[in-house]
Parts: C-alpha cells; structure tokens; sequence
C-alpha cells in the first residue's frame, strides 16, 4: 500500500530507494533470519543517499539460540524445549542438553562473518546501530550478564541497542546500567502491552552516543495469541500517543548525539504512516510522495504529506 503499483510486466522498481527518498535511517529485520552478507549491504549503500543510515538486528543465534536448538531436536525427532533461556545457562542438564548449548552458542566465526557483512555499511558512513533484541525469556541472572557482556565486548567498535524485557532486568535496574555503559551500548526503550513481568523503563538515555526507540504497538490482545505473527502488530497510534513519544525523543536529542526511532506495528504499513506523524511532530520535513490510496487509507496524513498517483 505504501508502494505504488508496478505498470505493466516487467517493470522494476527499487523499493529501497523509495523507502530513502521518505525516511533517513531503517532498521533491517532481515539479518535475524541470516547472517548479512557484504555483496547485499554494499548494495544497500549504493542505493541509499548520503546520511542514510541502516540499524542492523543481530542474527538470531546471538540471542535466540532455542532457536537453532529446536532446529536441530526437530532434525533429531525431538521436541524442542520451550525456555528461551535456557541455551543460555552454562551446563546443569543432560550431557545430550549440554552439547546442544555448545553447538547454538555463537562462536568468533558467527561473529567474523557478521562482522564481515555490515562492513560495507560501516565503511559507506551508513551503519547506526546493531540491535540485540532478547526474547522476554532471556532474564537476569548470573549465566545471561556473563553472556550479554561477552557479546557486547565482541561487537566493540559498533554502536550496539540492547532490547531487554523481562521486569527482572528492571528492578535491578542499576545493575543492568552499569553492565551496558560499560560497554557505551544503549538501553532500548520500547513501547509495547505490558504485562507482569514485561519491563519498566524510565525513557531516560543511559548513554550520550546515542538513544534507540522502538514502538510495538499496544494490541495486548493479540500479542502472545495470534493466528499470524503479524497479527501482534496491528496497531496504529493515535496522534496523542506519538506526541508522548516524540515529546521524549526531542528531549533526548538535546542529551545525545543522535537519536533513532523506528515504528514496529508493520500491520497494513500502519509503521509507515506513523513514522510520518512522528517526523510531523517532530518539526521535521515529511518527504517523498505518498499514494492516493495510502493517504485515503491513513486521513491523519493529508495534511503533512506530498500525494501522489498510486501507479508507476
């Protein structure tokens, strides 16, 4: 919807580019499934105007390692175990479980080839963030700070977001500070339902490099049952809602050296015509041109966006 309908067969068109022209930063999902890859970000930056920037998530093995070991039980005939956390906990079970968590455990070549992948980015001046988004079952205790400065200290050199929520990080919340400034990684503040043992945030920056926002979106009543994962996302924030957001964000821009906010309720590009009511708020030139029917779709853009006809 928020990209024009191609005409006629074969037509081509860069999405990416189109994405540039309306923002200045995205945050790429696609390296959780599997690891970059030098050619494809080189590409990326050639595609993207200068100040373009692309905040890059973790592969999964660096913070979803129930991941590759239900992967490998399935391959094996065995049900996978539901805890999250558990590949992270060093030794305790079986000798069969204790191998298993040494063979999903990333190791320096993991973190070489991801290294090796976001270069061209880095290279180009257009590398924000990486983010390391845990799953809410990753809590803290001895076994996980271990492993979260472990990794924060092999990806040194890079601007590293860190998105915790499980409350146990929280409310101990100097503790879990004092580990991520040592490594000058930021604190994700995210905006999502919250349940008993979601965590709280304060919205304060804990780093003066840089500040990292996400908005989930707030449909508690699709967030764990859902009969498509994107079903969590359908939500669209009112302008009233945003005005908290980008009320903090102005503030924290004043702190830092540069603040990146990304909308997650992708349902139906709802992210998209968020984004745009943030940069609205935000005093910020709202550019690119926006199809008809996205705009129909979304009214509380008309009067901030540049309309277009839908097809190219």
């Amino acid at each position: 919807m928020f990209y024009p309908a191609r005409r006629g067969r074969g037509a081509t068109f860069d999405e990416l580019a189109y994405y540039a022209a309306h923002f200045d930063t995205v945050e790429v999902n696609s390296t959780f499934y599997g690891q970059p890859r030098a050619e494809v970000t080189r590409g990326w930056a050639g595609r993207t105007p200068a100040g373009f920037e692309f905040s890059v998530k973790l592969y999964q093995k660096f913070t979803h390692p129930e991941m590759f070991k239900g992967r490998l039980k399935h391959a094996a005939g065995v049900t996978p175990e539901r805890n999250g956390a558990r590949a992270f906990a060093r030794g305790g079970g079986s000798p069969q479980d204790d191998l298993m968590d040494a063979l999903v455990r990333p190791n320096g070549a993991d973190i070489d080839e991801f290294r090796r992948g976001v270069d061209p980015l880095a290279e180009a001046g257009k590398l924000g963030a990486l983010l390391a988004q845990f799953p809410a079952s990753f809590k803290n205790g001895d076994a996980q700070r271990t492993y979260l400065a472990d990794l924060l200290r092999a990806f040194g050199g890079y601007q590293v977001a860190v998105e915790l929520r499980h409350r146990s990080w929280s409310d101990s919340l100097g503790e879990t500070l004092a580990l991520l400034d040592a490594f000058e990684a930021a604190l994700v503040q995210i905006d999502e339902p919250k349940f008993r043992f979601s965590i709280r945030q304060n919205h304060l920056p804990n780093v003066r490099g840089f500040y990292y926002m996400r908005l989930h979106g707030r449909n508690a009543a699709n967030w764990w049952r859902h009969e498509k994962a994107e079903d969590r996302y359908d939500y669209l924030y009112s302008a009233d809602e945003l005005r908290a957001f980008t009320d903090i964000a102005g503030a924290a821009r004043e702190l830092v050296k540069k603040v990146y906010m990304y909308a997650n309720n992708h349902f139906s590009a709802k992210s998209i015509a968020n984004a745009a009511m943030i940069k609205h708020q935000l005093g910020e030139n709202v550019g690119g041109e926006y199809p008809e029917a996205f705009v129909a779709r979304y009214p509380e853009l008309g009067s901030m966006v540049k309309q277009r006809s839908a097809t190219i």
